[in-house]
């Protein structure tokens, strides 16, 4: 199936002082490459090496992620941690929401200079997705999750419904992850919403709390939703994402 208008992945070589970083970015559960274009191109325009893939099940249809596992979301963004590994020196993982859980499960088990996460998803505020593997047989779908975005007059262009069945996929997901995180070693850059409504700070919770074996600084957003890098605090997220870059990529730029 053809990805929606305006939700095809992203891409840049790379250029000047910073071509030997790469930046690896994953967009969030039903959403789209949408919600990080800014962030991305922010970061191309500073010479990094930037790769945001569109995911399985994404930019198309709630109905194709209904039949998506997890698993492929992950060996896509995998995958394009090689491919911008073959031409850069290091390479940063980053993401929104559910791409900052792929980030993560990519530290744990690929070498990476950093992480830089905008509200990672690790649990789940709605207790019904405990259930989700059962309900999936009953009810298909669920309104949508999009567009927590508190600056007027932004779309993400997320799904309108939220599929029960990959609900149950991301839950597994987020599990598989948590457990992972004592295998992080790279230095962790969070950004955290004060008011989101899609993930929870138990979320926050687990991940300070797994974490045991890299550096993590939490970043709060005062002005933002969940989608914070369409939202007011965005700038701040560009910012001070690119001076943790520089940071953690230091002596390896070309």
């Amino acid at each position: 199936m053809t990805s929606s208008p305006g939700a095809a992945a992203f891409s840049s070589e790379g250029h000047g002082a910073n071509a030997g970083v790469g930046v690896l970015l994953s967009h969030g559960f039903t959403g789209s490459p949408v919600s990080l274009a800014a962030w991305a191109r922010y970061l191309a325009d500073r010479g990094y090496a930037v790769s945001l893939p569109l995911l399985p099940g994404h930019g198309t249809s709630w109905q194709e992620l209904q039949r998506t596992p997890w698993q492929r979301w992950y060996e896509e963004y995998e995958t394009a941690y090689f491919t911008l590994r073959e031409r850069t020196s290091c390479v940063v993982s980053g993401g929104l929401s559910m791409g900052g859980a792929l980030a993560l499960r990519l530290a744990a088990r690929q070498p990476v200079a950093g992480v830089a996460v905008v509200n990672p998803g690790l649990t789940f505020g709605d207790p019904r997705a405990r259930y989700s593997g059962v309900l999936k047989y009953f009810l298909k779908s669920v309104p949508a999750i999009g567009n927590d975005i508190r600056l007027p007059g932004q779309d993400e262009g997320a799904y309108p419904r939220t599929p029960v069945g990959a609900v149950h996929q991301l839950r597994q997901l987020f599990r598989d992850t948590a457990a992972s995180l004592p295998a992080v070693t790279a230095p962790v850059l969070a950004f955290r919403s004060r008011v989101d409504a899609v993930v929870p700070e138990s979320s926050m919770e687990v991940l300070r709390r797994r974490l045991l074996n890299a550096e993590l600084e939490v970043v709060p957003l005062e002005n933002s939703y969940h989608v914070a890098t369409m939202d007011h605090d965005a700038p701040l997220i560009f910012e001070r994402s690119h001076e943790f870059i520089q940071h953690v990529s230091s002596g390896v730029r070309a």
